[in-house]
């Protein structure tokens, strides 16, 4: 069927909403603009008169979408080359979709992405849209084709598979950019002990390379550990600069909606290193070096203010 300019313009203003939901469902955002342009397709192909919601039928419509491509995600995942980390976007960006309450901001950032791979598909699903969209059970249930008192059992598993004790810390712009000053000196300063006072004692890193940049295999546990690698990461040299494709400059800027130093060589974000900050420290680097997973952070930094880089000397 035609799609008329009243038909565009719904699907337009629920676009935003649709991103960000399968950008938590996928942790990808390039997958997730696919989801939700195979989602206008089906918008645009089917009988719209039959349609009393048009929100409630398009959110169902890009969860099946979604819960597709989550399957063949998973298969893809088992043959990555390395570590897997979600996709990281810059503050601002609208597939980050509502921040206003601690639950909706935790389920954005990486660490929370990348726990919800401990999920089932269904399990994801149920989670997100009751924690960072806050849909009732019955609405997820119409959505799953479930019962409601099943969907609550989904939604109580959820919980218990992503069950975190550590309190973290909210930060804005400027306490991020302290944040980040603060890991960075302290990275550069060659001094172990100083990386391990900012550290939980159970820290992890874990990096992202695709198989196209170099990056650890495994994910690094403990504090003298981590702060050791670090060190060694941030010792400079002209086989890095070289590797990376040039000398970087350092920025700190909010990624997924916690501290992240970015490392840009000439207009290309080159990784991004999320900073999961505790009341106890910071308890995970992420770092995101996976070149097809950097496009959107690139396209976002070239269009806005990050003001000056952190250092010029590494």
């Amino acid at each position: 069927m035609r799609v008329g300019a009243h038909e565009v313009e719904v699907f337009e203003g629920a676009r935003a909403r649709l991103e960000a939901i399968a950008y938590r469902l996928l942790g990808s955002a390039n997958d997730a603009e696919d989801a939700v342009q195979d989602t206008f397709l089906r918008w645009q192909s089917a009988d719209r008169e039959l349609i009393e919601t048009p929100e409630a039928w398009l959110t169902k419509v890009l969860t099946n979408v979604c819960l597709n491509r989550l399957t063949s995600a998973r298969a893809r995942r088992e043959i990555y080359v390395g570590q897997w980390l979600p996709e990281p976007v810059f503050a601002g960006d609208r597939m980050l979709g509502p921040s206003d309450t601690v639950e909706q901001r935790e389920s954005v950032s990486i660490a929370m992405l990348t726990l919800m791979e401990r999920l089932s598909a269904k399990e994801r699903v149920v989670y997100v849209l009751r924690e960072a969209f806050g849909y009732s059970h019955g609405e997820i249930a119409e959505v799953l084709d479930l019962t409601e008192s099943n969907c609550q059992q989904v939604y109580r598993r959820a919980k218990q598979h992503l069950a975190d004790d550590r309190r973290r810390v909210a930060v804005d712009a400027a306490a991020a950019r302290k944040i980040v000053e603060e890991f960075l000196a302290a990275a550069l300063s060659g001094k172990t002990d100083s990386l391990v006072r900012m550290l939980t004692d159970d820290a992890t890193s874990v990096g992202d390379g695709g198989g196209v940049v170099f990056s650890v295999p495994q994910p690094i546990t403990g504090a003298l550990r981590v702060a050791r690698f670090l060190r060694a990461l941030f010792t400079p040299s002209e086989a890095k600069w070289e590797m990376i494709g040039g000398r970087p400059e350092l920025f700190a800027a909010v990624a997924n909606g916690v501290p992240a130093l970015v490392m840009v060589v000439g207009d290309r974000v080159a990784g991004v290193f999320s900073l999961d900050v505790t009341a106890d420290g910071i308890a995970a680097v992420h770092a995101q070096a996976n070149p097809g997973k950097l496009e959107r952070a690139r396209r976002q930094w070239a269009v806005s203010e990050h003001g000056e880089p952190l250092t010029g000397d590494w």
